[in-house]
């Protein structure tokens, strides 16, 4: 496995970049509903200084989610361990009104093909607030296993603790879950 490093992934109108300080006008509009951050372990991000606690982070990859070239979101390659060869895909949050739309599945096809395709990664989790349904819902979707719940693992940002849902693929289910993506991103 190789270590993740910023690049551009593309397909048709949704790109994932690097972060750069250009999109954060458009990511601190993007992050303006508060139902962005009801799952996530962070307040919600109201100024630069909240949103650069994202940005911050030097041993994850950040990427802006860009859609027709604004930027709408923020996802990451998180907890890289090369020892393994395993990753996180996390910290992932959207423009409200692009739920449910096609920019999950395809950022999800981009980051899960690159990180299997090209880094050459043997496992990669995802991660979500236990009673996060809709969440838990897209990662199953995209073929992903349930390993399993870590009980009063973290807290919300609210101040309650959190049971934190997790979920895998591996090298050898990646041919399937992109075959399923790839007809979703077709239909």
């Amino acid at each position: 496995m190789r270590a993740p490093e910023p690049v551009t992934l593309q397909r048709g109108v949704v790109a994932l970049a690097p972060w750069c300080p250009e999109h954060e006008p458009d990511l601190l509009r993007a992050a303006a509903h508060e139902d962005v951050w009801q799952w996530l372990p962070v307040p919600q991000v109201i100024d630069l200084q909240g949103l650069h606690r994202f940005r911050d982070r030097p041993r994850d990859v950040l990427f802006a989610v860009l859609y027709d070239g604004v930027a709408v979101g923020s996802t990451s390659y998180l907890d890289v361990d090369l020892s393994v060869g395993g990753l996180e895909i996390g910290a992932t949050w959207y423009r409200r009104d692009l739920w449910g739309t096609q920019i999950n599945p395809t950022c999800k096809l981009l980051l899960l093909g690159h990180a299997f395709d090209d880094l050459g990664v043997h496992r990669v989790t995802l991660k979500t607030d236990a009673l996060n349904a809709r969440s838990r819902a897209a990662i199953a979707k995209l073929g992903c296993r349930y390993d399993g719940t870590l009980r009063h693992w973290q807290l919300r940002s609210d101040g309650t603790v959190r049971d934190t849902a997790y979920y895998s693929l591996l090298t050898a289910e990646w041919p399937a879950a992109r075959e399923r993506l790839e007809a979703r991103l077709l239909s």
